[in-house]
């Protein structure tokens, strides 16, 4: 269990990595880790940031297949062979493989977009770019 929190703090330390590098290299501001960090916490949302509503559910429909279809085909295949914790294992991957490619495809869409959000020249709002 500690691994998987330890696996998750470095990917999402990684993203920020990804974020400020991107950043220097680019003349403006990008804020693209957000709509990437919000897919890869909840794949699909990070679509939807970027107004790319049809993949956001798309992506949203794939991470609850692997959810509720991974445990109802683990119910089914006899496991005991193998034990319980292989069968969790399995759709644990494929849940985290899936929320990686949806934060990482987010991440992309963001940077190759412009998306930057932050305050307006008279500090009373905020603005929204991409």
């Amino acid at each position: 269990m500690k691994r998987g929190f330890i696996v998750v703090a470095l990917l999402i330390g990684l993203l920020a990595v990804m974020a400020v590098a991107s950043s220097a290299q680019v003349a403006y501001r990008s804020d693209a880790w957000i709509p990437g960090l919000a897919s890869f916490i909840i794949p699909g949302l990070g679509q939807l940031i970027n107004d790319q509503i049809d993949k956001a559910i798309t992506h949203f429909a794939v991470f609850v297949a692997i959810d509720v279809g991974g445990w109802y085909l683990t119910a089914l295949v006899p496991w005991h062979y193998y034990g319980y914790n292989y069968r969790y294992s399995i759709i644990a991957v494929a849940h985290f493989a899936w929320a990686l490619y949806s934060g990482l495809d987010a991440y992309n869409v963001a940077k190759d977009t412009g998306f930057s959000l932050g305050m307006t020249d008279d500090r009373l709002t905020l603005s929204y770019n991409f």
